[in-house]
C-alpha cells in the first residue's frame, strides 16, 4: 500500500504540474473510502483531494454497490473532481459525484443534513420523463453535489443508493495518511 499511496500523490503532482484546466485521463479505479486490511482510502480519493485543496472533505465509495449498479470513472482536474455510477435501470451515468471549491445552490430548498459539519439542499429539476435533479452538501473550502439522472421507473432507490453509498473522507485523514505512507517524506499538499 506504501507504494501505491507515494505513486498516486507522486502522479497528482506531475498531473497538476503539467495539465490544463481541462479533465486529466479517466480514472478507473473507484475512489473507495477504504481499502485493505489497513483500512485506508484509495488513491483516487487522495487524486480528488489534490484536485480540490480548499475541501475540508473529499467524497467516495463508502459500500459495496447494489446489485446493478456500477462505477463508471473518475475525472480529476484543478479545481474539481468527479465520478459516475451507472445502473442498469437507470442509464450510464445515472448519478455523478462532483466535488468542487464552491457552488450555485440557487433554487435548492435547505433541509436538515444527514452529514455532520454540512449543509443540505435539494433541488428537483424534473420528475417526468426520469427524474433530474441535484443534492448539494456545502462544507468549509468546498462543495459536494450529486447529481440525478435517473430513466428508471424507482427514482427513489437511486436517491437512497446516493445517501447510503457516497461517503465522506475528512482532508485531515487523508492528510496523516499520506503522511504515514510515504514515512513523512511526502505531504497531501505540498
Amino acid at each position: 500500500m506504501r507504494r501505491g499511496v507515494v505513486g498516486a500523490v507522486l502522479v497528482a503532482l506531475a498531473v497538476a504540474g503539467c495539465s490544463s484546466d481541462g479533465p486529466n485521463s479517466a480514472i478507473t479505479n473507484a475512489p473507495l473510502c477504504e481499502t485493505g486490511h489497513d483500512r485506508e482510502a484509495a488513491n483516487a480519493v487522495i487524486l480528488m483531494a489534490q484536485s480540490v485543496p480548499s475541501a475540508t472533505w473529499v467524497p467516495c465509495i463508502r459500500a459495496a454497490l447494489p446489485l446493478g449498479w456500477d462505477f463508471h470513472h473518475l475525472e480529476a482536474s484543478n479545481g474539481e473532481a468527479r465520478f459516475w455510477l451507472d445502473s442498469d435501470r437507470d442509464g450510464t451515468r445515472a448519478v455523478e459525484v462532483r466535488l468542487t471549491e464552491s457552488c450555485t445552490t440557487a433554487g435548492a430548498t435547505e433541509i436538515p443534513s444527514d452529514r455532520e459539519d454540512m449543509r443540505r439542499l435539494e433541488l428537483v429539476e424534473r420528475i417526468s420523463p426520469g427524474y433530474v435533479g441535484r443534492r448539494y452538501y456545502v462544507f468549509d473550502g468546498g462543495c459536494l453535489t450529486v447529481l440525478f439522472s435517473l430513466a428508471g421507473d424507482s427514482p427513489g432507490e437511486a436517491l437512497a443508493l446516493a445517501s447510503q453509498v457516497v461517503g465522506v473522507v475528512a482532508r485531515a485523514d487523508l492528510q496523516q495518511q499520506v503522511h504515514d505512507e510515504s514515512g513523512g517524506r511526502l505531504e497531501l499538499d505540498p
